[in-house]
């Protein structure tokens, strides 16, 4: 493992198509659904953003921003969205870093608070997040956690 550098989007804009399809790989999402809320994001017609972290040219990790993250509490927003970490890189501190830099970037540009749902308890508490509520996944059949950090 070499230096890891931890970036927005904006940072390195040539990487918006191989970061598209490192999302699609990891979430099965469409990789156009994620191209056009990058393209929003490095257009200006958002502050949405896209985060990554880098092993040289490698993406190790990385988390988006968007409205809604596909779930019943509409008013609840933005979400973080997409949070993944390669197996290989994990428990080494490099989400709870990237949460970070995706809070602080949002609240430089007067967006907070910001909303997250996963089904993890306790990860998330330690970078500063609280458990808000259960929400309702679009076609899941049970409730999932809804975090906030304020």
């Amino acid at each position: 493992m070499s230096e890891l550098i931890y970036i927005t989007l904006r940072d390195r804009p040539e990487l918006e198509k191989s970061a598209a399809e490192w999302f699609h790989n990891k979430w099965g999402v469409p990789a156009e659904a994620y191209l056009e809320c990058m393209e929003q994001y490095l257009g200006g017609t958002t502050d949405y953003g896209w985060y990554l972290c880098l092993d040289g040219d490698r993406i190790v990790a990385g988390m988006g921003v968007i409205e809604n993250d596909f779930h019943d509490r509409k008013d609840l927003k933005p979400n973080i969205c997409a949070v993944y970490t390669e197996e290989e890189y994990r428990c080494s501190g490099i989400a709870g870093k990237l949460l970070n830099l995706t809070v602080e970037d949002l609240r430089s540009k007067g967006i907070s608070p910001v909303y997250l749902v996963t089904d993890h308890t306790g990860f998330y508490e330690r970078y500063g997040w609280e458990f808000l509520c259960l929400a309702q996944g679009d076609g899941e059949p049970d409730k999932t956690r809804l975090y906030i950090h304020r």
